[in-house]
């Protein structure tokens, strides 16, 4: 049973990323919501948030789009490969979401920076 349990898991934490990078993408920003935990952290390059209002505020601004190249995942964390383009740039990125019981509550976000500050 505790195989079935982790394998669950592992499918639960894989959709959640997918399912909140599309919403993302489609802009609906209150579904996007639905897959973060209320105190959810982002650490990235330029800097952090907290919690996950700000954070979906400050993504209706940016309007990034994500365009998936590999997904890898376990029990409760995911790693993306992903260009995400940034007011017309595309910067090749890397980002490692940990979920716990299907809510986003940390993400980490790696990349150059070169490009989106020329």
């Amino acid at each position: 049973m505790e195989q079935v349990t982790r394998h669950l898991n592992v499918a639960m934490s894989a959709m959640a990323v997918s399912s909140f990078l599309k919403a993302l993408n489609d802009q609906d920003y209150e579904a996007a919501g639905e897959f973060m935990d209320e105190n959810m952290r982002f650490e990235g390059v330029l800097g952090s948030v907290d919690g996950k209002e700000e954070y979906l505020s400050q993504m209706a601004k940016m309007k990034f789009r994500y365009d998936v190249k590999k997904l890898l995942y376990d029990e409760d964390s995911v790693s993306v490969l992903y260009e995400i383009d940034m007011g017309g740039k595309a910067v090749l990125t890397s980002g490692w979401y940990e979920v716990q019981e299907g809510k986003i509550t940390h993400i980490r976000v790696i990349f150059d920076p070169r490009p989106v500050l020329s």
